[in-house]
């Protein structure tokens, strides 16, 4: 059975150009909604999250210092602070840490004063909100909450292009997004809680992404561990939750790998609700537990003149 949407356009249409979309338009299939359509696409996204993570390697270079663990807190922090002031949704504030995560891994940035890692931050927020927001502030009101550096709005057009190319051209990714309504009807079948549980899973998601520890986990099991952590504030659904079983919910996930990350994920919840600080980002942990000291300072910031700072900008970014 299907449905024509032909008839939807003839309001829109002059009389006598009514009937020339009537037969040409493509019709919609109500397989698109089926049982066995969404488990194909959730197995595509299982099968694909792997190309949009950093490599296996990129939380041991924050473990071993090679990449300063604060300095990457702070810009995830400033991100999520955008997030909030704009009113984004949560999916924009992880594809913008997403895409930082991506290019971090793959390409040096210099250990210049901390603009570097600003410059990519309001980079990777404008590429986000480009590609899930409706309506997107300029770049020049989007460096706002703090930022310590002011960019021009070339200069950041030209950092947007070299995260494209590093990222190659690959923005749509996979998330932890793309999996928590079928994960939430997974554990709620009446879907009685499911509208609850994907907006909790979310809010979870979003207030453990500066953890680094995270890293570790691909999107599938991030978002499987959000619900179960989400369904603990149900009491129907907290008896049902076990991470040893979410395995079952889809082909692809492991077991060991749900149990670890729902258990650092359910501390750090405890933890947080403990805290009893209403609406306001928690200072969360990084890497092995304890945050790093960032190697740089702001200091000598003042100390170098606007010109020169602009020629070396100008020459990273040509590179």
């Amino acid at each position: 059975m299907s449905i024509s949407y032909s008839g939807c356009f003839s309001d829109l249409l002059c009389g006598e150009d009514s009937g020339i979309l009537s037969e040409d338009l493509p019709e919609y299939s109500s397989d698109l909604e089926s049982p066995a359509y969404i488990e194909e696409s959730i197995a595509g996204f299982i099968e694909d999250e792997r190309n949009f993570v950093p490599g296996f390697d990129y939380l041991a270079r924050f473990q071993s210092q090679s990449l300063d663990a604060s300095a990457r807190d702070e810009s995830v922090a400033w991100i999520l602070k955008v997030q909030t002031y704009y009113g984004f949704q949560p999916l924009t504030a992880y594809l913008a840490v997403n895409y930082f995560d991506r290019f971090l891994y793959s390409r040096r940035l210099p250990q210049t004063n901390g603009w570097p890692l600003q410059l990519l931050s309001v980079a990777c927020m404008s590429l986000a909100a480009k590609m899930e927001e409706p309506l997107v502030p300029s770049l020049l009101d989007l460096q706002v909450k703090g930022a310590k550096f002011l960019f021009e709005p070339r200069t950041i057009r030209r950092m947007e292009l070299l995260v494209l190319t590093v990222l190659d051209w690959r923005l749509r990714s996979v998330t932890p997004f793309s999996f928590i309504a079928f994960f939430a009807l997974k554990l709620d079948a009446s879907g009685t809680f499911v509208g609850f549980l994907i907006s909790r899973a979310a809010e979870i998601i979003l207030s453990n992404i500066r953890e680094a520890s995270f890293l570790e986990y691909w999107p599938s099991c991030i978002a499987a561990s959000a619900v179960l952590c989400a369904a603990n504030d149900i009491p129907n659904l907290s008896l049902l939750v076990s991470p040893e079983n979410a395995e079952s919910w889809c082909d692809g996930l492991s077991k060991e790998k749900i149990v670890s990350c729902y258990q650092l994920m359910h501390e750090i919840v405890v933890e947080s609700s403990r805290k009893k600080t209403p609406k306001v980002l928690p200072q969360l942990r990084v890497t092995t537990r304890k945050r790093l000291r960032s190697s740089s300072s702001d200091s000598s910031t003042s100390s170098s003149s606007t010109s020169y700072k602009r020629r070396n900008l100008n020459n990273w970014l040509s590179r």
